[in-house]
């Protein structure tokens, strides 16, 4: 059995590590941004526009199309034809 102080030990050990993750991820979600997208798609007679920071162009761009079919699609088969769908508006720049 180990004794008091070797559980306590561990115990600040496991508290440190989850402490160090936490607040990698918390780093890690506010410095993302390297791109800023915005696109508008018009889907089904409606048009939707979202703006999505991401860390690449490609990324920022994907992300704001799939939100903008969120709104605009129900369903698996309506939210791959959005998808597909050319955006009526896309702008793309650099974030610092």
């Amino acid at each position: 059995m180990k004794s008091g102080s070797a559980r306590k030990r561990s115990g600040w050990l496991l508290a440190g590590v989850l402490l160090l993750f936490i607040a990698f991820v918390i780093y890690r979600s506010l410095h993302i941004v390297g791109y800023r997208c915005s696109v508008c798609i018009n889907f089904r007679g409606q048009e939707v526009c979202r703006t999505v920071d991401g860390p690449t162009e490609r990324e920022a761009r994907s992300g704001a199309t799939t939100n903008a079919c969120a709104f605009l699609a129900s369903g698996v088969t309506d939210s791959l034809a959005c998808e597909r769908t050319m955006p009526t508006k896309m702008d793309c720049s650099a974030v610092d």
